[in-house]
């Protein structure tokens, strides 16, 4: 099968990528330096043609919050259309677990709205919604910081392995539509504020890391189980600190 992957050059998107061609499938990095745009449109249609799916693992440039709204509706409008133009059998969206729980966050509001045309799109689709990855607990560790103290809350999360991530949803684009979403995470649900300590300890970072159930998360406070997937989820093997280790 011929899948097109949008942001296929990034963290998450070259993973997907890299399964999908060991899998044996037909695979296009798509991302503006190769000339397509989700916001233009440049490219969409002829990158489309013969596809059997499409995955947008892109992510905003900027995240303010009228900046990211604009990207996610103007890009996945765009894309769902060429979709639909072209065919395609299979739309997988990225977004992320709880981002329906936390509309105090103009990004992850924007995720929802972005699910929301997904969904209305005319295209079959998965919509899979992924924890945070463990590559991404040094961003979080700074999204908190101030001078040499980051403030984190200690609510749950589940990160998981960038590489295990991309390889879950190429399964879900070999896969049948679901029509609905997939929720894939970490194997264990660690406390935010420890794990980002843990994370720096081992990187000689001397910042100090302080619990505080009111601090603000990407623009939005948390609860113990904001982050954190449901039952259902799929799991990927590896422990935050059997990574942190190989780090």
């Amino acid at each position: 099968m011929k899948v097109v992957v949008i942001g296929g050059t990034g963290a998450l998107g070259s993973q997907i990528v890299a399964k999908l061609q060991q899998d044996g499938h037909e695979t296009l990095a798509a991302s503006p330096e190769s000339g397509v745009n989700t916001i233009t449109g440049e490219g969409l249609a002829e990158a489309l043609t013969g596809a059997d799916a499409v995955v947008d693992a892109a992510n905003a440039p900027a995240w303010d919050d009228e900046a990211v709204m604009e990207f996610f509706q103007t890009a996945s409008r765009n894309l769902t259309a060429a979709a639909k133009d072209a065919g395609v059998g299979h739309y997988v969206a990225m977004s992320i677990v709880g981002a329906d729980r936390l509309p105090d966050s103009g990004y992850l509001r924007a995720k929802v709205a972005q699910e929301e045309i997904v969904e209305n799109g005319g295209v079959p689709f998965t919509i899979v919604r992924a924890t945070q990855f463990f590559e991404f607990v040094g961003r979080i560790a700074d999204s908190g910081s101030n001078g040499s103290t980051v403030r984190l809350p200690s609510a749950l999360f589940q990160p998981v392995a960038v590489a295990e991530l991309g390889a879950a949803v190429a399964a879900v684009a070999e896969d049948e539509p679901a029509n609905g979403v997939v929720e894939v995470g970490g194997p264990e649900p660690l406390p935010m504020n420890e794990t980002v300590a843990r994370f720096l300890s081992a990187k000689g970072d001397e910042r100090e890391v302080v619990g505080d159930a009111h601090a603000q998360y990407f623009g939005t406070e948390l609860n113990t189980e904001s982050l954190v997937p449901d039952e259902n989820a799929r799991l990927t093997p590896t422990r935050f600190a059997d990574w942190l280790e190989r780090q």
